[in-house]
């Protein structure tokens, strides 16, 4: 077998094998099954820009 195959399997296991933590955007719930599930979870309080209104989005680029 390619060394360059075996490393790149390796490197799959071992990050397969390493704690998790994931980062939560948005709905908390989500993120709360997972830490119920022993996962590390980081909350990020996001909403998209304008509220999420393509219009005030695009208003808020041309003043950028």
């Amino acid at each position: 077998m390619d060394q360059h195959v075996n490393s790149h399997e390796n490197s799959i296991e071992d990050l397969l094998t390493r704690p998790l933590t994931a980062i939560n955007l948005g709905i908390q719930s989500f993120g709360e099954a997972l830490e119920d599930q022993g996962v590390e979870v980081v909350f990020v309080d996001w909403v998209p820009p304008a509220g999420g209104d393509q219009e005030m989005i695009d208003l808020l680029d041309t003043l950028m």
